[in-house]
């Protein structure tokens, strides 16, 4: 594998108070009882609130250091080994070490974090997370096996835009910046990912979103209401109706909507 460095500092997360429509602030803790696109108003007194999803790609992702830590207090799952699906024709052989991975393209802004821990539920630091998915306009980039059909421009074959790896801290958690996927014909929305433990891949699969939460944002987001909604939904894809209801909620990402806009979306991950 060829690692290069982008030069990024690593993210600063930290917990923030929340607060609800009273105005009360609770315990600085994300709120449990959240449902995927809720609203949090993460403490920012000098950032106004956006109306409805941000725009403007990873640049409006303006006070992450005041995002709610989702992995804080939210309950460890069954920590059940994740289910492996396929890697599908548009890897790379390029990795970047980096943490914005969307090399200035438009799109919802995502603030993305995964956490891997073991069968025990106990955090795995120094595992290698990569991850792989579409612009808005439902391209992936860089040379891939099959760039006449990965790539909507041929391009974008000089490009590695939304391709990354970052490795896991003590806690097993890594953090990207990065923006909503688009879709393409055939798949629900959805974001790669491979972990790496010393030379041994030990998960490759993918994650993808709620219909409640996608639906809405292709319907109206300026950056993707042109091409409309997905044609394929989670429960008619072909790699992710193989699964049952539970093995899909494991690679469904938890989905809270910041202040400022920007889709926080969050996952833990058990492996090996």
């Amino acid at each position: 594998m060829l690692f290069r460095s982008a030069g990024l500092p690593d993210a600063q997360t930290q917990d923030a108070a929340l607060a609800g429509d009273s105005g009360d602030q609770d315990s600085g803790r994300l709120d449990s009882g959240l449902q995927d696109g809720s609203f949090v108003d993460a403490q920012a007194p000098d950032m106004s609130v956006v109306d409805g999803w941000a725009e403007g790609g990873t640049a409006s992702i303006r006070d992450k250091a005041s995002y709610p830590d989702p992995f804080a207090e939210a309950a460890v799952p069954a920590c059940v080994l994740v289910a492996t699906t396929t890697a599908g024709p548009c890897t790379t052989a390029t990795h970047l070490d980096r943490e914005d991975v969307s090399e200035g393209w438009p799109g919802l802004p995502m603030r993305l974090g995964i956490r891997i821990v073991n069968t025990d539920c106990q955090p795995l630091g120094g595992a290698m997370v990569r991850i792989w998915h579409t612009n808005a306009g439902g391209s992936y980039s860089g040379q891939t096996p099959r760039n006449d059909f990965c790539l909507l421009n041929q391009n974008y074959a000089r490009d590695d835009f939304f391709r990354g790896v970052r490795t896991t801290g003590a806690d097993g958690v890594v953090w990207f910046d990065t923006c909503l996927p688009g879709w393409y014909p055939g798949r629900a929305i959805h974001v790669h990912f491979e972990v790496v433990q010393g030379e041994r891949s030990t998960r490759i699969s993918q994650l993808t979103f709620s219909d409640d939460v996608i639906t809405p944002i292709f319907a109206s987001h300026p950056d993707y209401a042109a091409r409309g909604p997905a044609d394929t939904s989670v429960a008619t894809d072909g790699v992710f109706d193989e699964l049952s209801a539970e093995r899909l909620a494991e690679l469904t990402l938890d989905v809270v909507r910041m202040r400022d806009g920007v889709m926080l979306a969050s996952k833990t991950i058990a492996i090996v």
